[in-house]
């Protein structure tokens, strides 16, 4: 019985084109299969598709639009996973196969959290206009904010409820949130850090111009995390985030980041000394973490500081994710404190955190940066099983079965179609395996593995529902 050994296969988040994967062996198997992340997929022959179902041409027009065929928004429509339409500007249509990797996303994610120390819940998507007035937001943010205007239009009166009358807002952020279930309750400072995680559905009214995909949205998924701490405990909050950061980075594929500390901008809430505090603190906390930062002037949030976490993809291309912000004032802004040990009341400072940001706008970016060939572990389908020909199905079914009971994602191909049409189907989805079951394999126990790179294995069932559990584990601290 084959075993998880790292050395048979190469890292599965290494990027499908540089730095090069050196393929891995199987040893001890009739035959042998390579990395389940190919170098690069073939080149594309005779201006047709090649066998990734890559297009040899390098762009495309699409609505109006010239976009490169490596454009998540390409991938995303070649591949299933999911669609925009004018009739909901800026929001996204999830396929099966979409939905599949956003929840494997968002599993990995809340997992990562929850052993960070983070406990998850969950805010209204709808709240008063004076609270976002009382935080600040509203000034800053109340064009992009979604309202509902027939609420202001009512007034308060003896025939009209209160709650009626209140003008709502959806939220473009969870923060204000989240001070909310903190000042639920009297807290102690023995209490802190509390940290709070919540994957927040937000709603921003940005300009149709903008949109762009999945990157630019008008409703998104945000994996929003509050610590709230003292004054004492910034340094070591920070620390751990970063540390958080990275190991996540790493597993999704990303080796190259840099660090931006963005310092207060010309818009801004609080008094000069607060920032002149909060500023320094974060510097201070970001060199006791080991990062090498450069300045972004003015480039803060409004109500503080905060360290940008830039990731380059396989293309070099830059993008924003991970944040880290320090705010001084939010919480004084709606009532948050702790009593301290001189049994006094004080207000805590709160650290913002996020990951990834928006988690549409990070599918967006790991399809680029994989061409669509995504690690095992995040593919929405792992594996198919293909039946040589229809007296093969009800074992083919077996083996789906048996993969699917150890948690494998894994769909049937029992079609009455050549096998060569079925290995093309799922190259063309970008499948990371494909299994084929004929007679010779019902008869000893046995399937026929093909990996990305069309090389192939033929293994006894349990000893492949081993290797394939390897392949396919979810990285993990």
């Amino acid at each position: 019985m084959a075993s998880c050994n790292a050395n048979l296969f190469p890292s599965r988040a290494s990027p499908p084109r540089r730095p090069p994967v050196a393929a891995g062996r199987l040893e001890g198997a009739r035959g042998s299969f390579g990395s389940c992340i190919p170098s690069r997929a073939p080149p594309a022959t005779d201006g047709a598709l090649g066998v990734y179902g890559a297009p040899c041409v390098v762009s495309t027009y699409q609505h109006g639009v010239i976009m490169n065929n490596n454009d998540h928004r390409i991938l995303g429509s070649r591949l299933g996973l999911f669609h925009q339409q004018p009739e909901g500007p800026g929001m996204v249509f999830w396929h099966p196969r979409g939905w599949a990797l956003y929840r494997v996303l968002e599993d990995y994610v809340r997992m990562r959290m929850r052993r960070a120390g983070f406990r998850e819940i969950r805010t209204p998507q709808l709240l008063a206009r004076e609270l976002w007035e009382r935080s600040g937001h509203w000034d800053k943010f109340g064009s992009q904010m979604y309202a509902l205007p027939e609420r202001s239009l009512i007034e308060p009166s003896a025939d009209v409820d209160h709650d009626d009358a209140l003008a709502l807002c959806l939220k473009p952020m969870s923060c204000p949130c989240h001070v909310q279930v903190f000042n639920q309750g009297l807290r102690s400072y023995r209490e802190l850090p509390i940290r709070y995680s919540e994957f927040g559905a937000c709603h921003r009214d940005e300009p149709s111009g903008s949109l762009e995909g999945l990157k630019r949205t008008r409703a998104f998924v945000q994996d929003d995390a509050h610590v709230f701490c003292t004054k004492a405990q910034i340094e070591n909050e920070v620390v751990r985030f970063c540390e958080l950061l990275s190991a996540v980075y790493a597993d999704l594929g990303f080796s190259s980041v840099t660090v931006a500390l963005a310092t207060r901008p010309m818009q801004r809430a609080g008094e000069e000394a607060v920032w002149d505090q909060a500023e320094a603190s974060l510097a201070a906390a970001a060199r006791a973490a080991g990062l090498a930062f450069e300045l972004s002037e003015g480039e803060g949030a409004f109500y503080g500081p905060k360290l940008e976490f830039k990731l380059s993809d396989s293309r070099g291309r830059e993008w924003q994710c991970g944040t880290i912000q320090l705010d001084f004032v939010l919480p004084e802004r709606l009532s948050a404190y702790f009593i301290n040990a001189e049994n006094v009341r004080e207000t805590p400072v709160m650290v913002h955190h996020a990951v990834l940001g928006s988690m549409e706008r990070f599918i967006a970016i790991l399809l680029e940066h994989y061409d669509g060939w995504l690690p095992v572990w995040l593919a929405p389908e792992q594996i198919v099983v293909a039946s040589i020909s229809d007296a093969h199905a009800p074992y083919a079914m077996r083996v789906v079965q048996r993969l699917e009971s150890t948690g494998l994602r894994v769909v049937a191909d029992c079609r009455a179609e050549r096998l060569e049409r079925k290995i093309i189907d799922a190259r063309n989805l970008q499948i990371p395996f494909l299994i084929a079951v004929g007679a010779r394999d019902e008869q000893n126990g046995t399937v026929s593995i093909r990996n990305r790179n069309g090389d192939q294995v033929t293994l006894p069932l349990d000893e492949a529902i081993t290797v394939l559990s390897c392949e396919a584990k979810v990285p993990a601290p």
